[in-house]
């Protein structure tokens, strides 16, 4: 049986300093800094609130990633707030500490995972970004007769960096004595949040929140709401402010029976309008937004930068819109595309095939689920499909395909050496019954010839899945190679 080890004698340091509180935070003035990581852990998890408080003070690198060491541990409200306080002292000071480095207080629990475990001596490197700061070197001042000392530059601000999910209810005991601090030392405490999710929650908390992050933080904006449309057109200025933006995904916008036609546009204009100020917008995800019909060239008029991602899900488009949708020059350089859930069943296929066709180069994720796509359509748009080069995955499930569409869509495809993935609908020949009743005999008998096709063409590798949703409770039946059943096929 093996022996536990032994305490190191850096362990053993940090909690005898630690039992004399008076000690400890006098000691931190000359406390080499590659102690200060070890003691500030000891310390949070013994819940040293004073000593915690005092380490902010004297925090010897650019960054204190606090929330990457309360993932690891059980946060205490206690000591949270004290790391706060720590740095409301430091900045209610007009003089800084001499070992005065700390620019950014980071609580995202996803970030810098490795700062502690290496400082702690289980990792053998050190992430420079989380060093001190490199002293510039000292030069040689020529002295000016009569120069008098100029005003002193104003402190820089401290910025916090968190990730938000605001949700209906009240706001967590940490995040509201955060958001107290930051009011308290507007200006010298900047709220900073890359990823920011918006559920359930009402307008008025969500603009107290929005007036207290510096929105130009913004990076990923998620609004998951049941909005109507006229509450988007009072978010949408704010939406504007987050000139750093490289990922929206907005879902849920319904248009009011009560609102005018000209009050409906109104808003869609104030909205769309919006996106002249997103200069770094990569990725768009509309999902069950009821005004885009006819409406989507107003939305990509106004996009400042190629797309690397557009989603538009559960969303009625005219066939107009997937023209515009087509010709438009910030789609040629898209990576991923998605249309689930869009009815195409009446629509000319070419639109499709031309936006196919444009993205053929960079395009590595298409999917096209729940279309309502027919034989006819798909076949159009087959030779697009074969072009794209750079394909990985391509799902159309939820789409009645014959067998026949099937194999000359692996035809097709068989030379994209990266296409991996193919999710496509069990063909209509695998049904028992007009109510979508699937015959699992069938279905694997074709699903085995379709793999004997891979084989016989040399791509044994690529991953075909079967995948369908139950006429009855909606999950999906998967085959590769044995079926995945929902419960409805399940025997009592």
């Amino acid at each position: 049986m093996s022996m536990p080890a032994p305490p190191r004698l850096l362990d053993l340091a940090g909690q005898s300093l630690l039992r004399d509180q008076a000690l400890a935070i006098a000691a931190l003035e000359m406390l080499p800094m590659e102690l200060f990581p070890p003691l500030f852990m000891a310390a949070f998890a013994g819940r040293h609130s004073e000593t915690l408080k005092a380490m902010v003070q004297a925090w010897p690198f650019v960054c204190l990633p606090l929330g990457a060491l309360m993932k690891e541990q059980q946060p205490h409200q206690e000591t949270f707030q004290a790391a706060l306080d720590g740095l409301d002292v430091l900045l209610s000071q007009e003089v800084r500490p001499r070992r005065w480095k700390l620019q950014v207080l980071d609580l995202r629990k996803n970030a810098h995972q490795d700062f502690w475990t290496v400082w702690s001596g289980t990792r053998a490197s050190i992430y420079s970004l989380l060093e001190p700061e490199v002293a510039p070197p000292m030069r040689k001042r020529r002295k000016v007769e009569g120069c008098k000392p100029g005003p002193k530059p104003p402190l820089a601000p401290v910025e916090v960096l968190i990730d938000l999910c605001l949700k209906e209810g009240t706001l967590d005991e940490s995040l509201a004595y955060l958001i107290q601090k930051v009011q308290q030392r507007k200006g010298l405490l900047h709220l900073c949040c890359k990823k920011l999710k918006i559920f359930a929650v009402s307008m008025q908390n969500i603009m107290k929140i929005l007036k207290i992050i510096q929105l130009d933080s913004i990076q990923d904006l998620e609004v998951n709401c049941t909005w109507k449309l006229s509450i988007l057109g009072k978010f949408a200025p704010h939406l504007g402010q987050m000139g750093n933006l490289r990922r929206l995904l907005l879902s849920h916008i319904h248009m009011s029976s009560h609102s005018t036609p000209v009050k409906e546009e109104q808003c869609v204009s104030q909205f769309t309008a919006q996106f002249l100020r997103l200069h770094h917008l990569e990725e768009l995800y509309l999902d069950s937004i009821s005004f885009l019909k006819d409406r989507l060239d107003q939305v990509l008029r106004c996009l400042k930068t190629p797309l690397e991602t557009l989603s538009i899900t559960n969303c009625l488009l005219s066939e107009s819109d997937l023209t515009h949708l087509s010709q438009h020059l910030n789609v040629s350089q898209l990576k991923d595309l998605g249309l689930s859930g869009v009815n195409l069943t009446n629509m000319s296929p070419g639109p499709l095939r031309v936006l196919i066709e444009r993205a053929s180069a960079t395009l590595q994720d298409l999917d096209l689920d729940e279309c309502g796509i027919m034989d006819s359509q798909f076949t159009v748009i087959l030779p697009a499909l074969g072009r794209c080069s750079q394909l990985t995955t391509f799902s159309f499930c939820g789409n009645p395909i014959s067998m026949a569409v099937l194999e000359n869509l692996l035809r097709h495809t068989i030379g994209l050496s990266k296409l991996s993935h193919v999710l496509y609908p069990a063909p209509l020949e695998s049904y028992e019954d007009v109510h979508g009743t699937l015959h699992l005999g069938r279905l694997a008998h074709l699903h085995a010839r379709l793999k004997q096709m891979l084989q016989e063409l040399g791509r044994p590798g690529m991953v075909w899945f079967s995948a369908n949703p139950c006429p009855h409770c909606g999950d999906r039946t998967f085959y590769d190679p044995e079926p995945i059943l929902c419960p409805c096929y399940m025997p009592a």
